[in-house]
């Protein structure tokens, strides 16, 4: 009987849970300041302390765990469903509300923070020919950026790190950002090339943050320039900023004000090519004329970064896409995966009046 009762109070407060989450989201100077620059960083910088040092991926380990676990529960209890359906169910959505609770405590309540261009106090809005005038100087600096390098325009550039090495350096922008931007403190590395990262490759991502444990995953089969981005991006997620568009701005900062030229190439390239991208969706004529002038070592590495991710194409990766596309949208993210706008403008009115 006293199961019951708690299977029944763990049920009902998923929902107090859930209609709690979509009164919250009208608040978010309150997760802003007692969150996620509140009680949050205590709590990330206490998993990194806890996790970072193992060399494996703790979190992973844990979903193996929790996946057999669930499995095999299944299949002893499959049977009552027949016998006793409403006891069946209700130990399933206890235990869904005992981990929705700790998803959001340890991390998710960042999905409800202040949007990062009110927090840094730039707009979110801009013009054509803002977006253009940005796109022509990031051109103009990647361009430099190749040939300072040492390469010729039409040669590729390759990293000079291990991955391992990226690791090492890739939370320097994030401290060369602190006097300027407190809150994007990083301290306790935690980022890991993910056991998983096949799957990941087949499901179409990059890498994960795991909010349980804390740690960083980085799919390792990404051997491009790409890669201390999507270590910058991980560690943007590390450090509370959940939004993907948010994530990718910050990883922009971060590999810019790293002290390695090598990094600030793979940022500016980066930004290059969301920026590019904007353009060719909103003056196709702009965006062919833009294109003429980047070094063709350049567009050689966003081939390389299309034809990995082609050689990996499959129907899963579609599911996989729409299933976390249906997730953002639950988690406060409006427009889901489609959400480059932001990111774009993020960047158009950051640098809008600072030198590259």
């Amino acid at each position: 009987m006293q199961k019951k009762r708690t299977q029944l109070i763990l049920t009902l407060l998923l929902f107090v849970q859930i209609i709690a989450l979509q009164v919250l989201k009208n608040f978010p100077e309150f997760v802003e300041k007692y969150y996620s620059l509140g009680i949050y960083p205590l709590i990330s910088k206490v998993s990194r302390f806890l996790f970072g040092w193992v060399p494996f991926s703790v979190g992973d380990l844990f979903y193996v765990l929790i996946s057999f676990v669930a499995l095999r529960w299944l299949f002893v209890n499959f049977r009552r469903i027949k016998r006793e359906p409403l006891s069946f169910f209700l130990d399933i959505t206890a235990a869904v509300s005992v981990v929705y609770f700790m998803f959001h405590m340890l991390w998710g309540f960042n999905y409800y923070r202040l949007p990062l261009h009110k927090s840094i106090g730039i707009d979110a809005k801009y013009t054509t020919e803002e977006l253009i005038k940005t796109t022509e100087r990031f051109i103009t600096k990647s361009n430099e950026m190749h040939r300072k390098l040492g390469y010729p325009d039409s040669v590729k550039i390759d990293l000079p790190f291990t991955q391992q090495e990226v690791f090492e350096i890739s939370d320097q922008g994030y401290k060369n950002l602190e006097n300027k931007f407190p809150k994007l403190k990083y301290s306790q590395r935690s980022i890991k090339k993910s056991g998983w990262s096949l799957g990941l490759t087949y499901m179409g991502y990059s890498g994960y943050l795991n909010p349980f444990s804390g740690e960083a995953q980085v799919n390792n089969l990404i051997k491009t320039y790409k890669f201390p981005v999507v270590s910058c991006h991980e560690q943007a997620h590390q450090i509370g900023y959940a939004a993907e568009n948010e994530a990718n701005f910050l990883a922009t900062l971060a590999t810019l004000h790293n002290e390695d030229e090598f990094i600030q190439y793979s940022g500016y390239i980066f930004a290059l090519r969301y920026c590019v991208n904007e353009v060719a969706r909103r003056d196709i004529d702009a965006y062919h004329k833009l294109l003429e002038t980047i070094n063709p070592g350049i567009l050689a590495s966003y081939k390389e970064m299309r034809d990995f991710w082609s050689s990996y194409e499959n129907p899963f990766e579609v599911f996989s896409k729409h299933f976390y596309n249906y997730f953002l949208k639950a988690n406060n993210q409006s427009k889901g995966i489609m959400s480059y706008n932001y990111m774009v403008a993020l960047v158009v009115n950051y640098f809008e009046d600072k030198p590259l």
